[in-house]
């Protein structure tokens, strides 16, 4: 496995065809969470992922979980609560507090990866217009659901969500959706298969198959702005091929 030199931020990564098989993707290790290493990774297929008290380790999964737009599976019970809880959508206006939201202790565990380092990382991303949050607000005006991820060129690599009313992680990857296949995106990374995902219409490519649309899309322009259209109706989308 390639040790990464922690002072040498343009530092190449090794391909990634050499990731090990198990644990599956791991792919280098060290190094550090600058922006111009960050950047570097998402551009080679490559995310960072490690626990409080661990080393930095490098991942790139085969096979890769991804999400297309126009795939989105959207239930009568999720259109139901787009269409009647009156939920407000919003991108990067609090992305600092999606993170800390997603970082907070679940029900099934209090351990989280997104450490006071990623955190700090992300934030510095999100400075440099390349990460990202969706915000969804209940009506009395608190944060209750969201994700933040990374966008690089025509690809969005979704790197976590949360929710504290139901439906409301699930209502912000819908509305990234149809903006993301509005605005000429190819496909949302996923990384790693979870049910979660796979309900929303997540499905697993190859390493490869993932590596190729990233180069293919590295060039498509970003939104001139990350907004929400205030004419989309998500409740009446009916997710297709543009």
């Amino acid at each position: 496995m390639t040790l990464l030199n922690p002072t040498w931020s343009e530092e190449p990564f090794p391909p990634v065809e050499i990731a090990w098989e198990e644990p599956n993707g791991l792919l280098a290790v060290g190094g550090d969470l600058s922006i111009a290493r960050l950047k570097n990774a998402y551009r080679s297929g490559i995310f960072p992922w490690f626990g409080p008290r661990e080393p930095i380790y490098w991942w790139s999964p085969d096979p890769r979980t991804v999400l297309f737009p126009e795939r989105i599976r959207i239930t009568r019970s999720l259109r139901k609560s787009l269409r009647n809880k009156g939920y407000r959508i919003t991108f990067d206006t609090r992305f600092a507090d999606v993170v800390d939201a997603c970082a907070a202790p679940r029900a099934y565990t209090a351990e989280t990866w997104i450490t006071h380092e990623m955190h700090t990382a992300y934030c510095m991303l999100h400075a440099h217009d390349i990460a990202h949050s969706v915000e969804v607000w209940n009506p009395a005006g608190e944060l209750v659901g969201g994700l933040y991820g990374v966008a690089t060129g025509g690809v969005f690599s979704g790197e976590s969500m949360f929710s504290r009313e139901p439906d409301t992680s699930k209502i912000a990857m819908v509305a990234l959706a149809w903006h993301l296949q509005h605005w000429g995106f190819a496909v949302i990374d996923c990384q790693i298969e979870n049910p979660h995902l796979i309900s929303m219409g997540s499905e697993n490519i190859s390493r490869h198959a993932y590596y190729t649309l990233l180069q293919d899309n590295l060039h498509v322009p970003p939104p001139a702005r990350w907004e929400t259209d205030p004419h989309a109706d998500l409740s009446r989308w009916e997710p297709q091929p543009t």
